[in-house]
């Protein structure tokens, strides 16, 4: 049975993000809402204890931890909603965080819609930007909010902490990539969404977030797996024709970056990641075969 909404939340092990997190959606929802927690093999009971203090909530547990994408994608496969909003553990809604972006699901092009993401009184996120010569960022980010964050329209991606998906074009395109775990995985994502249709932003739409919280500090391992997703989604993503031209100046943002990790002391995970992508280069020939056909869209 079919429902407007459904409020996907992975989380492992962090019962009082998730508290706040749920007293948000709590308040604000609007009727008809699916929630789903997504319990990614917690190894306490914390997860599910918090989840049962709000009625209604469904809890999906996985036995085996992994990570953020597949975690989603469980919710995703449970979920009932038309549209599905993906919230990371550490977010708060606000009033109104819905109803804007399902009237702009009310257009059929509309595959995604990212929110105003805030974190205080800046500015976390107002959708991804993507640059051919390899790499993202977010729009606005560290930014105060200004009146030029206040207009909605077309954006490259979807900001995986906070956005909204048609479902049925979320499973067509295959969900997020588990293989990436977390981090870029909504930038590769939003390679497919927009071969698609639209990925909209709607700053009426405001979820507050705990950026640190995701992840914790940039460890060695963290900036391992950094280094290799963002190599790989150039490598994965990009017509044939645009990979070729823009690879020299690929070859030099990745020789800069390099020389900024050297100079940090932390070179070496920033080489194991890119050195992990260049090894997968099967993998990128089957996900290009299977993915990218007619993907001049992006």
């Amino acid at each position: 049975m079919s429902c407007p909404l459904s409020v996907v939340v992975p989380s492992h092990n962090r019962p009082d993000l998730l508290h706040n997190c749920l007293s948000s959606i709590t308040r604000h929802c609007p009727p008809n809402t699916q929630w789903l927690v997504v319990d990614d093999a917690s190894p306490r009971a914390g997860v599910q204890a918090t989840a049962a203090r709000f009625p209604g909530v469904q809890v999906v547990r996985r036995e085996i931890r992994g990570g953020f994408c597949a975690a989603v994608n469980t919710g995703i496969r449970a979920s009932c909603g038309d549209v599905v909003q993906v919230l990371n553990d550490d977010t708060e809604v606000t009033a109104g965080f819905a109803e804007p972006v399902l009237r702009r699901f009310s257009d059929p092009r509309v595959v995604a819609v990212t929110p105003l993401v805030l974190k205080g009184e800046r500015i976390d996120s107002t959708g991804d930007v993507y640059y051919p010569a390899g790499f993202a960022r977010k729009r606005g980010h560290d930014e105060p909010l200004r009146s030029e964050h206040l207009r909605p329209g077309r954006v490259f991606g979807a900001s995986g902490s906070a956005s909204f998906y048609r479902r049925s074009t979320l499973l067509a395109c295959g969900g997020f990539a588990e293989e990436l775990h977390a981090y870029f995985d909504d930038v590769d994502l939003s390679f497919r969404l927009n071969r698609q249709g639209m990925v909209w932003y709607e700053p009426q739409s405001r979820v507050y977030h705990r950026v640190s919280s995701s992840y914790g500090t940039a460890s060695g391992e963290l900036l391992a797996l950094q280094s290799r997703n963002e190599e790989l989604v150039f490598w994965r993503n990009l017509p044939l024709l645009q990979l070729l031209l823009w690879l020299p100046a690929h070859v030099a943002a990745v020789g800069l970056k390099g020389l900024l990790r050297l100079r940090e002391g932390r070179l070496l995970p920033f080489l194991r990641g890119r050195v992990a992508a260049w090894s997968s280069a099967a993998d990128v020939m089957r996900y290009r075969n299977c993915y990218t056909k007619n993907r001049e869209n992006w």
